[in-house]
């Protein structure tokens, strides 16, 4: 049985992991969910204006009411502003499996940020709310975000092929990481 917490604040040696709040949107918008860069190998944006991240982060809002929700703003301490997300994208409850996805500012890229809040969220995932295995996938052209996912500890586990759409409708290869504990069930 998955104990759900919802979307705890976690802190790391640089970073607050929180719930996004209404007012994020700015830095938001500013940061990553308006660069086509960062959005790159996404599914969704980048976001044409600010309208756009303001209904986002109402639906992320909304769904902080669930306790099996877990949408974190990544606030980085240093900068103290909000750099980024990472959240449980897909979850089997019967299985105790999750996926998971993030994404950062591109101007906080290649300093380990990323790799320190995933680590903290698999963590989490794992032992605190009890998952038994979690994944995450990237494009397979994204090598950046595969090399996130090994060191924060995940191991290469398969190709999907033409598993996804790229945002210019080409079918793109997913490469699939994963992470698990023993189930003491």
């Amino acid at each position: 049985m998955l104990e759900h917490k919802g979307t705890v604040t976690i802190e790391t040696i640089r970073l607050v992991l929180r719930k996004f709040r209404t007012k994020d949107a700015e830095q938001m918008f500013k940061n990553w969910a308006s660069d086509p860069e960062v959005c790159k190998y996404l599914s969704w944006g980048p976001h044409r204006d600010i309208k756009v991240t303001r209904a986002r982060l109402n639906h992320i809002i909304e769904r902080y009411n669930f306790d099996n929700a877990y949408y974190w703003a990544i606030h980085s301490k240093r900068g103290n502003e909000i750099v980024g997300s990472i959240s449980v994208e897909i979850s089997n409850e019967r299985r105790k499996t999750c996926e998971i996805g993030y994404c950062l500012s591109k101007a906080y890229w290649n300093q380990g940020l990323m790799t320190e809040a995933l680590r903290a969220v698999l963590h989490f995932l794992l032992y605190e709310v009890g998952y038994i295995t979690v994944q995450a996938k990237h494009d397979v052209i994204n090598v950046a975000s595969g090399r996130v996912m090994e060191k924060a500890g995940m191991t290469f586990d398969r190709i999907e092929y033409q598993c996804s759409r790229r945002r210019d409708g080409s079918l793109c290869d997913c490469a699939v990481y994963i992470i698990g504990r023993e189930d003491p069930n």
